[in-house]
């Protein structure tokens, strides 16, 4: 699941004092001065194979027209997209950023990485996992810049199929990098250039595919505070564009190739997601119902949560809670098979899984590529990824944590923000869970979570009415007033 983004489209002072405040409480490590100082020097020495890689070293791949599809403003561009068409099935050509050119295993740099773990997303800002140096510059597959990358070669079926999936090193030189808009745009206009119109082909052949599966898609949209036309603050959600979710296809692609590799190697890391329980379902079922977002008698939860509409305000809001609801994500590392558990698939996407793709914004990928360049190669992987192996997915749960401690203040303070406005106001809300001796109600608009006293029948409808705000504490009173 990715992070929920999120930004401020307001120059607030306010706001940036609380997310400022935010970070502090929740404890960002900084970076040292031997790791700064250890970026500066690898940014300017430029790449450099790491221990034990293959001493043939990148592949110059610069004939290959890469696109890079990320939201406007993006620096630390950690993938590009090119495909061709082969007999009646594809090529995907897919250039990760290489990370490993540029940290050196054993110092400060990497243990600064290990400590972050994530670039942390604000929204006002991001912490990025490395420094910009490296984040936006070195290591960033900067359109018209030679670049060193690992390159995904993957052969699909006329089906979207994968029928061969290959990683190398190589250099790239990314043509250009746009929006998503932007994507989306060209695609809609005749004559564009053929690895979008591929991109659109491909990314609906394998949404079909994940449907078979049983798959739900968690494209989450970016989230931001806007004014209304009373000049009041409201929470907001960017539309989601289809090329979106077809770019989110190339990836979710080409990590589950990443761990098939592994997999069939019994050496690696995996992304892995237990199914729903029945609690979750029951409760996000109540969340709808307070949404006013029709769930049939019958429809699974894959296919309702798959089935809705990013372009409305309040499908979307269960699409993010549905999102928030997923328990016991986390990563499995193995160095043979019986470390392999029995149920190892990432359940949302309905097969095994590995983070891969985004070097520049979790460590974990830097040490999995590094496995699977090796056994693509049929070479020994090197002793300093396999030998954090068992140590990733304990530095992966603690720095996810931080991650969603960091989200659910900033979510948690934007939504007071948003009802300070609205004190002694009555809204309609449904009780959609229970905590302790409080019942949790969701308000139908805004579509906000919050706590009542005393517990209330789990699916009833109630008024409340907002009795104070605090945003400093990130905290909403609401009373019964029905």
């Amino acid at each position: 699941m990715p992070p929920i983004r999120y930004h401020v489209a307001l120059d607030d002072e306010e706001l940036r004092a609380g997310f400022e405040a935010i970070r502090r409480e929740i404890g960002v490590p900084p970076f040292s001065p031997e790791a700064l100082a250890e970026a500066e020097a690898a940014a300017e020495r430029g790449p450099q194979l790491p221990p034990g890689a293959d001493p043939a070293g990148w592949t110059d791949r610069t004939d290959l027209e890469l696109v890079a599809i990320d939201p406007p403003g993006s620096l630390d561009l950690d993938q590009a997209f090119a495909a061709e068409r082969r007999g009646d099935g594809y090529r995907v050509h897919y250039a990760i950023a290489d990370l490993a050119a540029f940290v050196a295993p054993g110092g400060a740099l990497e243990a600064a990485s290990l400590e972050r773990g994530v670039t942390l997303y604000g929204p006002d800002r991001r912490e990025s996992l490395h420094p910009e140096v490296i984040n936006e510059n070195a290591a960033s597959l900067v359109p018209g810049e030679d670049r060193p990358s690992v390159l995904w070669t993957i052969d699909l079926a006329a089906t979207g199929r994968v029928e061969q999936a290959h990683l190398s090193r190589a250099s790239v030189r990314v043509a250009e990098a746009i929006s998503y808009r932007a994507a989306q745009a060209e695609i809609a206009a005749p004559g564009g250039r053929e690895a979008l119109d591929l991109l659109a082909e491909i990314g609906r052949l394998r949404q079909r595919l994940e449907e078979e599966r049983g798959a739900v898609s968690l494209s989450l949209p970016a989230q931001e505070i806007v004014r209304d036309d009373l000049g009041l603050s409201r929470l907001m959600y960017d539309e989601t564009l289809p090329v979106e979710n077809w770019n989110a296809q190339i990836s979710l692609l080409t990590g589950m190739a990443g761990a098939q590799v592994m997999l069939d190697a019994a050496l690696g890391i995996l992304r892995t997601l237990p199914p729903p329980d029945g609690e979750v379902v029951d409760g996000l079922r109540r969340t709808a119902r307070g949404l006013g977002v029709p769930w049939p008698d019958g429809v699974s939860y894959a296919e309702r949560i798959r089935s809705l509409d990013p372009s409305d305000p309040q499908e979307v809001t269960l699409l993010v809670r549905a999102a928030r609801a997923l328990r016991g994500a986390g990563y499995v590392a193995f160095t043979d098979e019986a470390d392999i558990p029995d149920h190892h698939e990432h359940s949302a996407i309905a097969a095994p899984y590995a983070h891969v793709t985004a070097p520049l914004r979790r460590v974990c990928d830097r040490y999995a590529n590094e496995i699977i360049l090796a056994l693509c190669a049929e070479r020994e992987p090197p002793a300093w990824a396999q030998d954090m192996l068992p140590a990733l997915p304990s530095i992966m749960g603690r720095t996810r944590q931080r991650e969603q401690a960091l989200e659910r203040a900033m979510f948690d303070f934007m939504e007071a923000k948003v009802l300070e406005a609205s004190v002694g106001d009555v809204f309609d809300a449904t009780v959609v869970n229970h905590r302790r001796d409080q019942a949790i109600i969701q308000l139908r608009d805004p579509a906000v979570i919050a706590s009542l006293e005393p517990k209330v029948a789990l699916g009833q409808q109630v008024k409340v009415k907002l009795e104070s705000v605090d945003p400093a504490r990130r905290q909403v009173r609401f009373e019964r007033v029905d």
